[in-house]
């Protein structure tokens, strides 16, 4: 490579560099690559740590260290110095270096926050972005800023601290908490065979994540308002990690996949159904035509996590089923699996067998299921799958819960009515959607006629741990409480008392604490549901829920729908506080109380719900916190 040619290449390099200055100085912003010192101005390091030589992917390389270096680069760190200036010499140089022997001697960098800022080598860093290499060599010193909880950047740093401490992996980062551990925690079980590379993650990184980085940014991924990261992440919670990424076998899926997480990077994509809709006459031509061809039945498949001899929630949503089946004998036959368990290894494979016998319609009744029926979803195109979760939907499953929160809240008017220690129990299984939202509710229910009275948080192992809930009652009872707020369902016939709201009696044989008296529970009536879905489907009139391709839809129905409601002991619910509830029932359920009016106040006497507002699906959906009469904590997941 001549001198001449290194010229010519400047100034390609150069036009580069100034139409990127333009372009962004024309929206307002500086032009310039960002400058460490600028930025560290304000902000307290703790620690500054040598690192060694590291490869640093090039696009993880935002700036230089000193601000007046900045001003030679546009935000590529290409170059913008005239063709004449000495810069402009020194980085031909460089570039004709690169061309003829390679650049092989490693940068000075600080790493900040999981960005890199380049203190010498800034020229040879502008010539490789420039011929669009992936990484340079690096002597890397990392610089520490002050831990900060109310800042989500510095908590996800500090998460991947301890994450690239023990895998030395820092080419993913995540936009959300919580994520660095998700992925740890897949990658200790994770055992591929090593044949170049000297660990597993290496071996990860190079045959899986970059591979699945390039088909992402193929198909373009990178235009997504996520990292590569997150996407990596939803990717594998629905796939799993494979020992290598085969880039040519997974862009078809890796496709689809992207189809999602454009849907779900729209805020305003999703239909939240809250109210029950209309069924209308069947059509003659339908938009499930390609779906169902009259006069075949609609073949409609029912998945249960347990038997229906082991779980009240198998046993109610099998009743539905069968209202449904009874309502609609003519136009649908409907099948059961129980007993699957969505954690298993064969779980995928199992429904996939399923899902080979020519079903049209597949229920999944539990939000356990939600990857793995997204999975399925996305490869068999030809089937609808409704998941049984409090989350928003997918183009490809469509989710359906009851609000619970609402009838949650009347018990907890008779929590709060009946208690006298003014210390109530309240037991459940953990999961990050629709429980908080629960016991919030609840809480806020005992604390509208008792506002002296506490609710108590104990997390329960699993549903159906009778052992575990027997030691969580002594715990409660041991803290005072005198009744206690548990699973709502039971699998009848089994003669337990630990269900719903009831109270604790002190068996002298046994000497402990016992479930004693039932006050009220939840009921889940989800018969009309099923019959109003697939009775739509079936006259093909579905009010063009699913006319288009980006069109997801949740259905959330409460009391007003009848899928949920309350039902309390006449005998041991006093007769003032029976009239409380039956009015407060009606007001809910004529749209005229709404459970989460403001103002409420957190456990740390935080502001959530300003006075007068009313909270929204998201609110609702997705808490983080408890109401200030609660006391318990959110569990830490391993």
């Amino acid at each position: 490579m001549n001198d001449f040619s290194a010229v010519e290449e400047y100034k390609k390099a150069s036009k580069l560099g100034k139409a990127r200055y333009l372009a962004d100085t024309s929206k307002g912003a500086s032009g310039h690559i960002s400058s460490l010192d600028s930025i560290l101005k304000k902000i307290d390091i703790v620690a500054e740590l040598p690192m060694g030589t590291k490869g640093i992917p090039l696009k993880k390389i935002k700036g230089t260290y000193f601000y007046t270096r900045s001003r030679d680069f546009a935000m590529n760190f290409l170059p913008i110095a005239s063709d004449d200036s000495e810069f402009a010499l020194k980085w031909q140089a460089v570039y004709a270096h690169h061309i003829i022997d390679g650049i092989t001697d490693p940068i000075k960098i600080y790493e900040y926050m999981n960005e890199f800022y380049v203190m010498e080598g800034n020229k040879r860093v502008s010539v490789l972005k420039y011929v669009d290499a992936y990484a340079i060599d690096g002597e890397v010193t990392r610089l520490v800023p002050k831990k900060d909880d109310n800042d989500l950047k510095n908590i996800i740093y500090y998460e991947f601290l301890s994450f690239n401490s023990k895998t030395s992996i820092n080419e993913i980062w995540f936009s959300k908490e919580g994520s660095f551990a998700r992925l740890d925690k897949y990658l200790d079980g994770y055992n591929p065979k090593l044949y170049w590379f000297a660990n597993k993650y290496v071996h990860f990184i190079k045959n899986v994540y970059t591979p699945f980085r390039n088909v992402f940014y193929e198909l373009g991924g990178d235009k997504l308002d996520i990292t590569t990261g997150d996407a990596f992440l939803q990717y594998i919670e629905i796939y799993g990690i494979s020992d290598e990424f085969d880039e040519t076998k997974r862009k078809s899926r890796v496709n689809k996949f992207l189809v999602e997480l454009r849907i779900l990077s729209k805020n305003n994509a999703v239909d939240i159904q809250t109210q029950p809709f209309d069924v209308h006459k069947k059509n003659v031509i339908t938009s499930f035509t390609n779906l169902v061809a009259p006069p075949k039945k609609i073949k409609v498949a029912f998945i249960f996590e347990k038997t229906i001899d082991t779980s009240g929630w198998s046993y109610v949503q099998n009743l539905g089923r069968l209202y449904a089946q009874q309502e609609l004998s003519s136009e649908i036959e409907t099948f059961v699996m129980d007993n699957f368990q969505s954690d298993s290894d064969d779980s995928y494979e199992r429904l996939s067998e399923f899902c080979n016998q020519g079903y049209d319609i597949i229920f999944t009744t539990s939000p356990s299921y939600l990857n793995v029926t997204l999975r399925a979803a996305l490869k068999y195109e030809n089937i609808k799958f409704f998941n049984c979760s409090p989350v928003k939907a997918f183009r490809n499953v469509s989710t359906y819960f009851g609000r619970s929160h609402e009838p949650r809240f009347l018990l907890g008017l008779i929590a709060g009515a009946i208690t006298k220690s003014g210390v109530i129990g309240y037991i459940d299984v953990y999961n990050e959607t629709e429980i908080i939202t629960g016991i919030n509710a609840f809480a806020l229910g005992v604390k509208t006629v008792n506002p002296n009275a506490k609710v108590v948080i104990s997390w329960l192992n699993e549903a159906g741990d009778i052992n575990h809930s027997k030691e969580l009652i002594q715990e409660l009872q041991r803290s005072g409480a005198d009744l206690i707020m548990q699973n709502d369902l039971i699998a009848l016939g089994k003669g337990s008392r630990d269900f719903g709201l009831y109270s604790l009696g002190y068996n002298e044989k046994e000497k402990k604490w016992i479930p004693e008296v039932n006050y009220g529970l939840i009921t889940w009536d989800w018969g009309q549901f099923y019959e109003k879905i697939l009775r739509n489907i079936v006259n093909g009139s579905f009010k063009g829920i699913f006319s288009t391709e980006s069109k997801r839809v949740s259905f959330w129905w409460g009391m007003d729908s009848g899928l949920v409601d309350i039902i309390y002991s006449k005998h041991n619910v006093p007769i003032q506080t029976q009239k409380l509830v039956d009015i407060m029932r009606e007001l809910i359920i004529e749209n005229r109380f709404h459970t989460f009016v403001g103002p409420i106040y957190d456990t740390e006497g935080q502001l959530m719900i300003k006075d007068g507002d009313i909270a929204n699906y998201e609110d609702m959906l997705y808490m983080d916190w408890f109401v200030d009469n609660v006391v318990g904590k959110l569990p830490v997941i391993e």
